[in-house]
């Protein structure tokens, strides 16, 4: 039971971050040109190739970061510190164009929709962090993939959700998921506080 909510809570982290209907806005303009099944095909390739980029991630980030001989509680405040900018720019927004550089007759490939529309720097420095955390590799990974599969049920309906919930709708979702996000990385960054006090008073 404790394995199923670490599991849920780092996917949760993971989904606010992946930010999937921040992103339907995005996508519906980059492939407004494409008929509709073929966007279905490009959404889902496009996720496939973020899913394999997160996931390599979660396991060279482990690496990356005894070989540069970070703490985990230096790791704790400096992620809780970006996840905060992260979730204070998805509540105070500041204007985006969604009419991004693809030109009509032609697909998006990678970028921008694998990256860095799903697989940002947010989301691979938290898979980073997480795997670092983590005893467990397939914790993280399963978190991962529930992360991703949920946001790829999102995109792919990105069409009908942004006529359903209008863009007043798609922002006031957006914002929510970032008030939610502050308190994920506050507690994040007094985690790591706690543990450098600790570190800092055994020394």
């Amino acid at each position: 039971m404790e394995t199923l909510l670490q599991i849920l809570s780092v996917a949760f982290a993971l989904f606010l971050l992946m930010d999937p209907l921040g992103n339907v806005p995005i996508f519906v303009a980059v492939l407004k040109d494409i008929d509709p099944k073929r966007q279905r095909v490009i959404i889902f390739r496009e996720l496939i190739i973020a899913l394999v980029i997160i996931i390599a991630f979660n396991f060279l980030g482990n690496f990356l970061l005894e070989l540069l001989n970070v703490q985990q509680s230096t790791l704790l405040v400096s992620g809780g510190m970006i996840l905060f900018i992260i979730a204070i720019r998805m509540i105070f927004p500041a204007h985006k164009d969604p009419e991004l550089d693809i030109s009509p007759d032609k697909e998006p490939f990678i970028v921008p929709l694998a990256i860095p529309m799903v697989a940002g720097p947010a989301v691979l420095a938290a898979v980073m962090l997480y795997s670092y955390q983590e005893r467990s590799e397939w914790i993280t990974v399963s978190a991962i993939v529930i992360a991703w599969a949920v946001s790829t049920l999102i995109l792919l309906a990105s069409p009908a959700l942004k006529k359903l919930l209008g863009d007043k709708g798609l922002i006031a979702c957006e914002k929510l998921m970032g008030l939610i996000l502050v308190l994920i990385s506050v507690q994040m960054f007094l985690e790591g506080l706690r543990l450098f006090i600790q570190q800092s008073h055994s020394t």
